[in-house]
C-alpha cells in the first residue's frame, strides 16, 4: 500500500492494462476461440464506464433518489446486455427477446434484496445498497444469459426431438422444458463453484471490500457469506424463470 492507495495510478498502471489486454486479445486470435474486438471492446468500456461511475459516485451517495436510480440503470443496462447474449447480437432480435431477461433479474434480485435491506441485514444507506445490489443484478444477469442462451442452443439443435414430443401430444411448454431444463442447471456453476470454494481458492470481492473498507475479518466474513447464499437463491429464480420465458417462446 502505498499513501493509502491498494492500486498505484500512474503509467505503469495504463501500461499493464493496455499489456493485458492486447495479450487477451491475441490469445483469443491466434487460438481461434473468437474475433479479438469483443475482448478490446470489453477492457475499453470497462475502462470508461469506471472512470465515468468513479466521478460520479460522490453525487449518487448523497441522494436517496440518486441512489435508487442509479441501482435502477443498473438493472436496466443488465437486462439489455442478458437480451443481447441470449440472442447471440442486438438489433430488433435482443429488443423482442428483452422482457424475458428483465422479468428473470427482477424475479431474483427484488424479493431478495428487499428482504436484506427490510430486515435491516444490508443498512438503508446508499454506501450499503449500491455495491450490495451490483453484486446481486450482475449474479442475475450472468445466470439469465447463460440458462437462456444454452436453453435457446438445445432448442435449435434438437429441434427434431422438440417436433416429436408436439407430435406425442405435449403442449410446446412441456415439450420444451423436456429439452431445456436438464441442462439449465449448468448456468448455477459459477455461483456453485465460487460458493463452495470461497475463501479456499476465491476471497470474493465483497470479503475483500469489507477488509479495504476497515471492517474486520469476522464482518468480511459474514457479508461475504449473506451475499452468495443471496446469489444462490436469486440466480436459482433468475434460471427457473428464464426457461420457462424460453418454453414459452421456443
Amino acid at each position: 500500500m502505498v499513501d493509502g492507495q491498494i492500486i498505484v495510478v500512474g503509467w505503469p498502471l495504463a501500461g499493464v492494462l493496455v499489456l493485458l489486454t492486447v495479450v487477451g486479445a491475441l490469445v483469443v486470435r491466434l487460438g481461434r476461440l473468437d474475433g479479438w474486438r469483443p475482448v478490446v471492446t470489453a477492457a475499453t468500456r470497462a475502462t470508461v464506464q469506471l472512470g465515468t461511475v468513479s466521478l460520479l459516485i460522490a453525487a449518487v451517495l448523497a441522494s436517496g433518489w440518486l441512489t435508487a436510480g442509479f441501482v435502477l440503470l443498473m438493472y436496466g443496462i443488465a437486462a439489455v446486455t442478458s437480451a443481447g447474449r441470449i440472442t447471440r447480437g442486438g438489433g430488433r432480435a435482443a429488443v423482442r427477446a428483452l422482457p424475458g431477461p428483465a422479468m428473470s433479474i427482477a424475479a431474483g434480485v427484488g424479493p431478495v434484496l428487499a428482504l436484506l435491506v427490510g430486515t435491516g441485514i444490508v443498512p438503508a444507506r446508499p454506501v450499503a445498497i449500491i455495491p450490495i445490489a451490483g453484486i446481486l443484478i450482475g449474479g442475475a444477469m450472468t445466470a439469465t444469459s447463460l440458462a437462456g442462451r444454452r436453453a435457446r442452443d438445445e432448442l435449435r439443435a434438437r429441434r427434431g426431438e422438440y417436433e416429436a414430443a408436439l407430435a406425442l401430444g405435449l403442449f410446446n411448454r412441456d415439450a420444451a422444458l423436456l429439452i431445456t431444463r436438464p441442462t439449465a442447471n449448468q448456468a448455477l456453476v459459477p455461483v456453485l463453484d465460487q460458493t463452495r470454494t470461497v475463501g479456499l481458492v476465491t476471497l470474493p470481492g465483497a470479503f475483500v471490500g469489507v477488509l479495504l473498507g476497515g471492517g474486520d475479518p469476522i464482518q468480511a466474513g459474514v457479508t461475504q457469506l449473506v451475499v452468495l447464499v443471496s446469489l444462490l437463491a436469486i440466480e436459482a429464480v433468475a434460471v427457473l424463470v428464464t426457461i420457462e420465458v424460453v418454453a414459452h417462446t421456443p
